[in-house]
C-alpha cells in the first residue's frame, strides 16, 4: 500500500480517488466503530431534516430514483447517494437529480480528510461521510441512502435515518453475508430503527 501526498481541497478528483483507494488495508472492512467515530466528530450522523436508508439486494437505485422523483416533484430539494457508479465518480451523489461536480467531492473530501485524525476509513467510508457532508452543506430537505453492502455493518448505518427501506432479498455477496437468506435478512434488517418507519 504506498501512501500518497495528501490532497488539498482544489486538488483534482482524480488525485483525491487515488489517495483514498491507498490509505486503508482493504476495499471492505464492515464496521462501525471507525466510521462512527468520525461521522460523529464531524458533526455528519443527521446530514438532513428527513434522512431515508434503503437497502436490499435488487432495486435500491431505483427505488431511491423514483423516491428521488416523487420528492423533486413535490417540492424538496433532496440529495442522493448510491454506489456503484456506472461511468463516473460524480454519480454516486446527486442533488436534485443532478450529479454533484468535482469541487464539491474535493471540498467534502477535504473536510472528512481533517476530521478523521489517524483514523484509517475504506474507499466507501470515506466517500460515504463525504457524501453527508455534501447534503449537509446543499442544506437538502430529504436524503435517500443506498446501502453498499447488507445494512447492519454497513458505513450508512451510521446515519440517523427516519425511514427504513428493504427492497428483494436474494442471495448475494456470500464471502461477507453468507449463504443463508435468513442470516442475509437479518443483516438488512440492521438498518431498522426502534419506533420508526420501515
Amino acid at each position: 500500500m504506498t501512501q500518497n501526498p495528501i490532497p488539498q481541497a482544489t486538488s483534482p478528483l482524480a488525485m483525491w480517488l487515488d489517495y483514498l483507494s491507498n490509505i486503508h488495508s482493504s476495499a471492505i472492512d464492515l464496521g462501525l466503530d471507525r466510521v462512527q467515530a468520525v461521522a460523529t466528530k464531524a458533526n455528519l450522523t443527521k446530514p438532513a431534516p428527513t434522512v431515508i436508508t434503503v437497502a436490499g439486494t435488487n432495486g435500491k437505485g431505483s427505488t431511491c430514483a423514483l423516491m428521488e422523483a416523487i420528492l423533486l416533484d413535490a417540492g424538496y430539494s433532496v440529495g442522493v447517494y448510491s454506489s456503484p457508479h456506472l461511468i463516473r465518480y460524480n454519480e454516486r451523489v446527486r442533488i436534485n437529480g443532478v450529479d454533484v461536480e468535482d469541487a464539491k467531492h474535493c471540498e467534502a473530501f477535504d473536510y472528512v480528510e481533517k476530521q478523521r485524525g489517524n483514523i484509517s476509513l475504506s474507499l466507501f467510508e470515506f466517500g460515504t461521510l463525504a457524501a453527508l457532508r455534501i447534503f449537509q452543506v446543499e442544506n437538502v430537505d430529504v436524503v435517500l441512502l443506498e446501502v453498499g453492502l447488507g445494512g447492519r455493518l454497513d458505513a450508512t448505518n451510521v446515519v440517523d435515518h427516519d425511514v427504513s427501506v428493504i427492497t428483494s432479498l436474494a442471495i448475494d455477496h456470500v464471502d461477507w453475508l453468507g449463504d443463508d437468506i435468513n442470516v442475509i435478512g437479518f443483516e438488512k434488517a440492521g438498518i431498522y430503527r426502534a419506533g420508526k418507519p420501515a
